[in-house]
């Protein structure tokens, strides 16, 4: 199994390298990392620790997160903490590298304005005022008037 893994996260750093269009040299050079090193991760003979995955992910624009999903090293579902939309957005070849920042900002402050971001522990917070975490006077009043 723990080679199935590294398989698919060699082609999916292939992919996202080619997508930034670097070649295997320029990455390895951006990351931190030998050549032939590299070159075995993306063909699935190397596990890479968190820290060599970090760096790639550095190196790629992407988050090291995507990544350790893709390892097998963090669970994609163990949180709604906007993982898979990044990780659907930071996947998607029809984008360039600018537009996959651009999009993440959009929606990073999406979550930010709704209070989901910092751990997604702010959800039964936001839940006892409107949801919009925008009126305070509608919470002061005390009023369970969802509309």
């Amino acid at each position: 199994m723990a080679s199935l893994n590294v398989g698919n996260l060699g082609e999916f750093l292939r992919e996202q390298r080619r997508t930034a269009q670097l070649s295997l040299r320029q990455l390895a050079d951006a990351a931190g990392v030998s050549n032939p090193y590299l070159s075995q991760i993306e063909r699935g003979l190397r596990k890479p620790s968190a820290e060599i995955l970090q760096q790639l992910a550095k190196a790629l624009r992407i988050s090291a997160e995507t990544l350790y999903v893709q390892a097998g090293i963090l669970d994609e579902r163990r949180g709604l903490d906007g993982v898979e939309v990044q990780t659907a957005i930071l996947t998607d070849p029809a984008l360039n590298e600018r537009q996959k920042q651009v999009l993440l900002q959009i929606y990073e402050s999406f979550r930010k304005e709704n209070g989901l971001v910092g751990g997604g522990k702010d959800d039964a917070a936001s839940a006892s005022g409107d949801g919009l975490g925008t009126d305070t006077r509608t919470e002061a009043e005390g009023g369970p008037h969802a509309t």
